[in-house]
């Protein structure tokens, strides 16, 4: 599909494209157009859109914060850290955890100048100004643009002499070590050929002082979680050129002209979402008023409505800034993961049924491996495409989109299996479980993502016969299965799935405070390290 710019229900100027190292992920997740869309950055939606959020939602966002003001401003540990605690915009359970981000994230450092310092290198000095590689020309180019601007975002040093640079990209939990080659060698590039500048919002970047071009540039990672760091690149100018040559370049000429369409949760950021053909619009699927003042875009599944439910606190942290403790998963997490992961593998392939199982699954030991293997092989006795056709269509855990423009809400579900079946959709849902559940609960309230799917379907988000279309749900027990079937088109099916939905997002829409809610489920919580109201009601029981 053409790029075509603006797009309608935007305004602005295209003559300014301007890169960030994600935009060279290339996930398949993110929409190629709207990636392209992000690349010109005084494009806005119009008329303009709430970007209001009760809380900070960037993870690292304090982190940085804290950061700039200890090494820009000689600001003390301590003092800094209670500048975070004062700021309203800051959930309490994100400034705890940013306060450990910002303790692993100094002693790295430290630790990494200390080897250098043993090795003779010389040191490296905090860098306030953004490095921003920056071309111009007279007239616009094929795409529009006259000016373009690469940039890299992170945590910048350089040697006094500025003949060496370095970069620390920061991720969240644990460090990124697989982050793609375009990724990297933009990184270096922009190291190698930044000047070193400085923007205000809806501004280009302004150089302030000469360029010096340094002879070496490194990229360090860092998980801010678990304070482990390691060495990405180590080049010298050259060979950062001739990184970028290979592997940036290409992938920005990709990312800037690529118009296809690919709804998501990228859609959340999107400026060109309320004119963009895709996703299918929902008005009022979830049956729930909105707050009482405009907020910045959201997207919500059946999983953030039921964490919700359960704590909105743990919601905040674990899934909107994903914040991890680091502590092993539990059992039943690690056995479902591995499961789900060889079906969807085998699946991609068509039926499992013969296939021999494995003799090990990932995050799995020895011992318990046989319980995993025999939900396995309840599975493959009944494997749903077992005798499908080969004209019908099967798509393994695809990401399905919907947009309800009164709520300015994306809706989002990753069923395990669609696939098609005399002209209707089935969209099969694979659980594992250690016991049955308790019979005297409806199956919906039981698992909340068979009634959103109930409303997706039943909205028309799939195409296909509504009359032929099934929602089947198989739970995997070592010793047995269970299917079971719903009707999303059936009328008393559709209110009950309303009524269940509405339930759970009704608070959730609303919620500006995301305080604990303590219960059983803080012992296994994965923000409990970080909850000092979930942790005084463990430490009680």
């Amino acid at each position: 599909m053409s790029l075509s710019l603006p797009p309608p229900g935007t305004d602005g100027d295209i003559r300014l494209i301007r890169t960030s190292l994600p935009l060279l992920r290339e996930s398949p997740d993110d929409c190629p157009r709207g990636n392209a869309l992000r690349a010109r950055p005084f494009v806005r939606q119009a008329p303009p859109r709430s970007r209001r959020t009760p809380f900070e939602e960037f993870a690292l966002g304090p982190v940085m914060k804290a950061l700039d003001s200890i090494e820009h401003d000689e600001t003390e540990l301590e003092s800094a850290l209670a500048q975070l605690r004062r700021n309203p915009k800051n959930h309490a359970g994100h400034v705890d955890w940013a306060d450990s981000a910002i303790r692993s994230y100094l002693s790295a450092r430290a630790a990494h100048e200390a080897r250098r310092h043993a090795l003779g290198h010389p040191a490296t000095l905090p860098v306030r100004t953004q490095w921003t590689a920056i071309a111009w020309r007279d007239s616009p180019d094929s795409r529009g643009a006259t000016r373009y601007e690469r940039t890299a975002w992170g945590r910048r040093y350089a040697s006094a002499d500025g003949s060496e640079r370095e970069l620390w990209l920061l991720s969240v939990n644990s460090v990124k070590s697989d982050r793609p080659a375009a990724e990297i060698a933009e990184a270096a590039s922009v190291m190698v050929n930044g000047v070193p500048s400085r923007s205000t919002p809806r501004e280009v970047f302004r150089p302030i002082a000469d360029h010096i071009r340094p002879k070496r540039v490194r990229i360090i990672g860092i998980g801010c979680g678990s304070g482990e760091h390691e060495v990405l690149a180590d080049w010298d100018a050259d060979e950062a050129d001739r990184q970028f040559t290979a592997h940036a370049k290409p992938a920005l000429a990709r990312v800037v002209e690529d118009g296809r369409l690919t709804p998501g949760s990228s859609c959340v950021r999107c400026e060109g979402l309320m004119g963009c053909g895709l996703p299918h619009r929902t008005p009022g699927i979830l049956g729930v008023p909105g707050p009482r003042r405009p907020r910045a875009r959201r997207s919500v599944s059946a999983t953030d409505l039921r964490v919700h439910s359960l704590c909105p606190a743990q919601f905040h942290l674990t899934r909107v800034l994903h914040l991890k403790s680091g502590t092993p998963e539990n059992l039943p997490i690690r056995r479902g993961r591995a499961v789900d992961e060889w079906l969807n593998l085998l699946h991609e392939e068509g039926c499992c049924r013969n296939a021999p199982l494995p003799d090990l699954l990932p995050g799995l030991t020895a011992s318990e491996l046989p319980t995993a293997l025999a939900m396995l092989s309840q599975h493959q006795r009944a494997c749903p495409l077992d005798g499908l056709p080969t004209a019908e269509r099967v798509r393994v855990q695809p990401r399905l989109t919907a947009y309800d423009p009164e709520l300015d809400v994306v809706l989002i579900a990753d069923p395990d299996l669609l696939y098609t079946r005399a002209g209707g959709w089935i969209w099969h849902e694979t659980k594992t479980a250690a016991k049955r559940p308790w019979e005297g609960r409806a199956l919906m309230e039981t698992y909340p993502q068979l009634a959103f799917a109930v409303l997706m379907m039943s909205a028309g988000v799939l195409d296909g016969d509504p009359r032929r279309s099934l929602i089947e749900l198989e739970v995997l027990y070592e010793n047995g299965s269970r299917c079971e079937e719903i009707d999303p088109g059936d009328p008393d099916t559709q209110a009950e799935a309303r009524r269940i939905i509405a339930a759970l997002a009704g608070p959730w829409a609303v919620d500006e405070t995301y305080v604990p809610r303590p219960d059983d489920h803080c012992k296994g919580c994965d923000a409990l390290a970080h909850c000092a109201v979930g942790r005084a009601h463990v430490e009680t029981r």
